[in-house]
């Protein structure tokens, strides 16, 4: 009888010889943060931040994936591809709504400068809207 103890197989390390469970949760966590991101979008700040944040997690994810540790690169990928994405989208987005509103904000205080009273604020701001709306809707011909 040989008294060695029982040999642990390669690549684990749990006390009992059992293979070490994978460690998918950056992977998940980059994939649902991206998604948060893409819908962040609207908020532009929101959409940078969380890109940024799953940008992060995708890549410690991925690294996680490459080592054997985790078992979901696909997701942490997809993390990082939605992103980018949101934060390309949010960057444009962010452009586009500070071209369109500078001139249409200009045009709103002047109007307000120049009304007499309560009627004239009132119709310079159904105005403003209106413009915002024409605005958009050219933008987005475009």
């Amino acid at each position: 009888m040989s008294s060695n103890p029982p040999q642990q197989p390669v690549g684990s390390s749990g006390a009992a010889g059992y293979p070490q469970k994978p460690r998918n949760g950056l992977g998940t966590a980059a994939l649902i943060v991206g998604i948060l991101a893409i819908l962040g979008i609207i908020i532009v700040f929101g959409g940078v931040i969380l890109g940024i944040i799953a940008i992060i997690l995708g890549f410690i994810g991925r690294g996680r994936a490459k080592k054997g540790q985790a078992t979901n690169g696909g997701m942490a990928t997809a993390g990082i591809v939605l992103g980018v994405i949101a934060i390309v989208a949010s960057v444009a987005l962010g452009f586009f709504v500070g071209n369109v509103l500078q001139d249409e904000i200009e045009n709103l205080q002047d109007c307000l400068d120049e009304a007499d009273n309560a009627t004239e604020q009132e119709e310079c701001r159904e105005d403003f809207g209106e413009d915002i709306e024409q605005e958009v809707e050219e933008e987005t011909d475009n």
